[in-house]
């Protein structure tokens, strides 16, 4: 069962512009350590974290809140299986949030596919509901 769906769309060249004004305290406010890693081991930083950022929102859309009702930035965290999917971290505000929206009984499963083609970066998130002990 779907609980919610979001997507964003992000500009790299915005990513660009806001780490050359910002740089350290704008990585340290939105993103996780393992983010932060992983980008700057790229070529260019700036397109990891425009899927990363475009990926945050898609998911706090398919919260339903946005950045409000105590879901933050750093509570949704974007980081990859070994063989490279990604998948979201949830924590704090957002993890209370995905909580309520589970129904008794299921389990929630936040999946996430992202993509760039300079300057566009752009993520998709669906939450859904399986039922407890059935895996994935």
């Amino acid at each position: 069962m779907i609980i919610g769906i979001g997507t964003d769309l992000c500009d790299i060249r915005r990513i660009e512009r806001t780490l050359d004004r910002f740089g350290d305290r704008f990585v340290q406010r939105l993103f996780a350590e393992g983010e932060q890693k992983k980008a700057f081991r790229r070529q260019n930083p700036a397109s990891s974290f425009a899927q990363s950022f475009a990926a945050k929102e898609a998911c706090s859309k398919a919260l339903g809140t946005g950045f409000r009702q105590g879901v933050f930035w750093r509570d949704m965290v974007v980081a990859n299986l070994p063989t490279g999917q990604p998948y979201m971290l949830i924590t704090g505000g957002a993890k209370v949030r995905l909580d309520k929206l589970t129904p008794p009984g299921m389990t929630a499963q936040v999946h996430v596919s992202q993509t760039d083609e300079y300057p566009m970066a752009h993520a998709m998130v669906i939450i859904s509901a399986i039922p407890e002990g059935t895996g994935g």
